[in-house]
């Protein structure tokens, strides 16, 4: 039997998931340092692999229990912007199928750009319904961040083409008549929320990177409105612009 290159073993190893392939019990009697190498590399890949996997089945607690007393429209809710300066508070609502598999997804903030954008591609792919909520600078001056985070929820829900009956929010109550479940850090906790997250950071990254084109000079399209050194430097040298949030420190200083 023909050897194979180690090449040709790295381009196999590349689809191979599965630990009990008969393949692998070969090549780890192949002395090659360079086939050696390979598997090594593949079986950190592995690793990684079944890390997503385990947190992912342990992010479907909260959906297993509620499908478990009958419910089967179950919708995440998250909203994100509440501490930046500038620009709106964004939720997101996504009713999942039971069926839902997607690797990787978490609590937006712990993921790159490139990993929430890929991420968020595939949840509108499979998500059942989703909805967005968002509320301008203008309202949470009017009635303050967090009324605003839970209109901006409430709108979210509206939003569906679908009427859920089970709601998973993080860390937030909503006054509906919907059965519901505030999780405390639901976006690391909840495969629903966690979709939610993801789906509203996108669209307000995506919001404050035009903001950015519109009003240049505090950098919102590297910092989505949150007050980084290059923000601050930028109120200090053109003052406010038409998105910034009056009721928020240093803003409310500078009129």
């Amino acid at each position: 039997m023909k050897t194979e290159s180690i090449q040709q073993i790295k381009a196999l190893l590349a689809t191979i998931d599965n630990r009990d392939d008969e393949r692998i019990k070969a090549w780890q009697i192949d002395q090659r340092n360079g086939v050696q190498q390979a598997l090594a590399q593949w079986n950190r890949r592995i690793q990684r692999l079944e890390k997503e996997q385990a947190l992912f089945e342990e992010m479907q607690q909260f959906e297993n229990d509620a499908r478990s007393k009958g419910h089967r429209l179950i919708v995440g809710i998250d909203e994100v912007g509440r501490g930046p300066l500038a620009g709106p508070v964004v939720a997101a609502a996504v009713i999942l199928p039971e069926n839902f598999q997607l690797l990787g997804v978490n609590d937006s903030k712990k993921l790159s750009a490139k990993k929430r954008d890929e991420l968020y591609a595939e949840i509108q792919n499979q998500a059942i319904s989703i909805g967005i909520g968002m509320v301008d600078h203008d309202k949470i001056d009017e009635i303050n961040i967090y009324q605003a985070s839970k209109l901006a929820m409430g709108m979210a829900l509206e939003d569906l083409c679908f009427v859920p009956d089970y709601l998973l929010i993080d860390a937030m109550k909503l006054d509906v008549n919907i059965p519901q479940e505030s999780i405390i850090k639901g976006d690391a906790r909840s495969i629903s929320i966690a979709a939610a997250s993801i789906v509203a950071k996108v669209i307000r990254d995506r919001l404050m990177d035009d903001y950015g084109k519109m009003y240049p000079g505090y950098g919102f399209e590297n910092n989505a409105g949150y007050g980084t050194k290059e923000h601050l430097l930028g109120l200090e040298k053109q003052g406010i612009c038409a998105i910034h949030r009056k009721t928020f420190a240093p803003i409310k200083d500078m009129y």
